[in-house]
């Protein structure tokens, strides 16, 4: 006879959405997969910190247009607070503003509306695991940007602009550690999850994103998610 197997830990899971149409199926549907409990379902941002507040969870389903606090600024506000909670955005908006802001906050993931229910399923299993997931749309997207903005910001280095071209090589003077945090801050990692994945401290890894920022001119997380794409590191 053979050894029971060890039962999947089931996954605490808040769906956000103002949507109550698409909120209240999204929850029920997730909440049919063996390993998911939706343990709250959240109108705006207010609502997410408040039931994260209460309780133990593991991702949030994150819409990013909400009222009184939109899915973008929850996140940051997670990254910050709770940064043991994995992010993963579904929304119907792939701009780039919308993908650089939600992944520079922190989202471990980011699916289009168009996803199914096992692309959502996978998304939140593999954010729980300290891992990222993008829709094909989203990385055709972030290609195409990084691209354009290589093209652009070439010809105005070629016009006598000093500084960093994005799309050009990462200074040489970056540390291998300092290019390993870039590379997972890319991958839209919070402090804590990097300092984890490199078993460092998260004050060590603070140490490293202020010195690779000031070396790469990099003004903020969502141009660094930029840099390390157009690195190559994602």
């Amino acid at each position: 006879m053979s050894e029971p197997t060890e039962e999947r830990r089931r996954l605490r899971v808040i769906v956000a959405d103002d949507q109550a149409a698409v909120r209240e199926p999204l929850a029920a549907v997730l909440g049919l997969a063996e390993d998911i409990d939706v343990v709250a379902a959240a109108a705006d941002g207010t609502e997410v910190l408040a039931a994260v507040a209460a309780g133990p969870v593991d991702v949030v389903l994150m819409d990013l247009r909400m009222p009184v606090m939109d899915g973008i600024e929850t996140t940051r506000r997670l990254s910050e607070q709770y940064p043991q909670v994995a992010v993963v955005v579904l929304t119907t908006f792939a701009d780039d503003d919308s993908i650089l802001g939600a992944l520079g906050a922190g989202a471990r993931g980011y699916l289009t509306k168009n996803a199914g229910r096992k692309d959502i399923t996978r998304a939140i299993r593999a954010a729980a695991a300290g891992q990222s997931v993008l829709d094909r749309e989203v990385q055709d997207r972030l290609l195409a940007t990084v691209r354009n903005t290589a093209t652009g910001t070439s010809a105005t280095a070629t016009n006598g602009t000093s500084g960093p071209v994005p799309g050009s090589a990462l200074p040489e003077d970056l540390t291998r550690r300092e290019r390993e945090v870039l590379a997972l801050i890319g991958q839209g990692l919070p402090n804590r999850a990097i300092a984890e994945k490199l078993f460092i401290s998260e004050a060590t890894v603070k140490t490293h994103i202020n010195n690779l920022f000031a070396k790469a001119a990099i003004p903020d997380r969502a141009a660094a998610v930029r840099r390390a794409i157009e690195a190559g590191l994602v």
